[in-house]
């Protein structure tokens, strides 16, 4: 019996699921715009949700994405320990605090804490907006960690 394993793509299996998950995801940025959450802080939420997840392919897309949209490159790397720096707004900490819960979803007393905290800098609709972010790329890190869709070398 081989050990290797032919990875199967499935954006390319199923196509049209692909792109009903795509069109989800432009959705969630028309949703993210009409709620004014900037491109910035849309490519921060990316980032850090593939960065909980260990997606290489969307951390390879979104920081890319980012630096384009303007972040620097500090912010960029200390994002992961976030709390830890005063460089963020309060909207973009609670926007991170919402993506890591929706994310990791913790046990409830812990979930409903850090969503009261999101609350206080966004509005429902910012709030609703951001969730739906970050559960459209939770579902687009999934599929690429299950195809294991490969990072290539800049040239």
């Amino acid at each position: 019996m081989s050990t290797t394993t032919q990875h199967i793509f499935l954006d390319k299996q199923h196509p049209s699921v692909w792109r009903a998950l795509n069109g989800l995801g432009l959705k969630a940025r028309d949703a993210a715009d009409e709620a004014g959450i900037d491109r910035k802080t849309v490519e921060l939420l990316n980032v850090r949700t593939s960065q909980l997840n260990g997606c290489a392919y969307c951390l390879d897309m979104h920081v890319r994405d980012a630096i384009t949209g303007g972040e620097s490159l500090q912010r960029l790397a200390v994002l992961p320990a976030w709390r830890e720096t005063s460089l963020f707004t309060d909207k973009e900490r609670a926007a991170l605090t919402l993506a890591e819960a929706i994310t990791e979803l913790p046990e409830h007393r812990i979930l409903e804490h850090e969503e009261a905290s999101a609350r206080e800098h966004l509005s429902a609709e910012q709030f609703s907006a951001v969730s739906w972010l970050v559960i459209t790329m939770n579902a687009f890190n999934r599929v690429s960690v299950i195809s294991h869709h490969p990072v290539t070398r800049e040239r």
